[in-house]
């Protein structure tokens, strides 16, 4: 890879590419939720949720409807880390940005798109965001709050060996960790210093999915046979228990040092449901599995971390379980229905966010949205939606 500081705005790379949005489990957010630093009061966000059709925006607080965007295809949302509220929304032309609302009063899409052959990770970090062509393996990095004024702004490059799904993410001294692989196999991840001369790279990750940055700014990588953990300028495999031990999503926090993803053992497994989590402890560089109460299984979509760092997991049997740093549960509740596993990745199923001490869980089959108090277990908000919803994010004027 070479990376190219040249700041050139994106509308000088080149010409819309109309191409199918490249997807698979887990691709639209590796971190169901980073965690703020304290308590947020769910009145200063937005949910930005995807139908077929378009982005329904609704108030953090009530649920109530904001305001609509129209859009076709099939769309992916992932908040964009700014203090303003603005949402990616990946479709076949590349990377929309949406305002929300939550500063400007009105929701609408800004203009700016970020075009790609197939859009896939928006991943923002430490002031910065970067966004992966799953069609080129092309990386454009700039200032997250440079987003929302129409214009797109200027960007630092990275260019992949070969274009393969892959994500990147910039740490805060300005170096860049992105992925390895090809259209047919992912390896691994490198470190790149600021100017773009490598640093140094692991190939210990086959299958690479899926980050997540933690306090310290460690970072957690999945591979089908465990994590590889970046910490300290160096990389480390932890290697999981079973011969095929995957991880392809992340659920972290950044005032934690342990790290949650999803776990699969079987290959050849039909349905998206899983009933175990691996525990990262990026301190100790260790690795363990938890296996969750009988009954509760959960897709990628069902799994996030609370204001305390606890774990939330939302099951097929309609509850949401709560569990500490330790993978032991707290709490549990019922929330909505039970609900089978989906055929195909991309079809609606319940779906859970985390900011603070609520979550928000979806409903597609009775098109309804519920926010729940994580102390309590008591919906506090719920509402009924004149669309299906599918996947959603919730942002905040912090950025979360």
């Amino acid at each position: 890879m070479t990376r190219t500081r040249s700041r050139l705005a994106i509308g000088a790379l080149g010409a819309l590419a109309a191409v199918a949005l490249a997807g698979c489990a887990g691709s639209a957010s590796t971190a169901n939720t980073t965690a703020p630093a304290g308590e947020q009061h769910p009145a200063d966000t937005r949910v930005a949720l995807t139908y077929d059709g378009g982005i329904l925006v609704l108030d953090g607080d009530t649920l109530a409807p904001i305001g609509d965007a129209e859009l076709d295809g099939f769309l992916r949302v992932n908040g964009a880390g700014d203090h303003d509220g603005h949402v990616f929304v990946t479709a076949e032309d590349g990377f929309h940005v949406l305002d929300t609302g939550l500063a400007s009063g009105a929701v609408a899409f800004t203009g700016e798109v970020f075009d790609a052959v197939a859009a896939g990770h928006a991943t923002p970090h430490a002031g910065r965001t970067a966004l992966f062509d799953d069609g080129t393996g092309g990386v454009r990095i700039f200032d997250t709050d440079a987003i929302g004024t129409g214009t797109l702004p200027a960007v630092d490059t990275v260019t992949s060996e070969a274009a393969h799904h892959g994500v990147a993410l910039e740490l805060s001294d300005g170096s860049v960790l992105t992925t390895l692989g090809t259209a047919e196999s992912r390896s691994g991840v490198r470190h790149l210093a600021a100017d773009g001369t490598e640093l140094t790279r692991s190939e210990e990750c086959p299958n690479v999915h899926g980050e997540g940055a933690l306090k310290g700014e460690a970072v957690v990588f999945g591979c089908e046979d465990g994590v590889l953990l970046f910490a300290d300028g160096a990389f480390t495999k932890l290697v999981a228990p079973d011969a095929f031990g995957r991880t392809g999503n992340a659920y972290v926090s950044d005032t934690s040092a342990i790290a949650f993803g999803d776990y699969k053992t079987d290959p050849d497994q039909e349905g998206y449901f899983l009933s175990q989590l691996v525990r990262i402890d990026t301190a100790s560089r260790e690795l363990s599995v938890i296996d969750l109460p009988e009954g509760v299984e959960y897709t990628w979509r069902g799994v996030g971390r609370s204001a305390h760092d606890d774990v939330v997991v939302l099951g097929a049997d309609g509850s949401l379980t709560v569990l500490d740093e330790q993978g032991e549960v707290q709490d549990s509740w019922s929330v909505i229905d039970a609900w089978e596993s989906p055929t195909e990745w991309q079809e609606p199923h319940p779906g859970l966010r985390v900011v603070g001490d609520i979550a928000y869980v979806t409903e597609p089959a009775k098109s309804r949205m519920v926010a729940v108090d994580l102390h309590s277990g008591e919906i506090v908000a719920e509402t009924a939606l004149d669309v299906v919803p599918n996947e959603f994010v919730v942002v905040g004027t912090a950025g979360h």
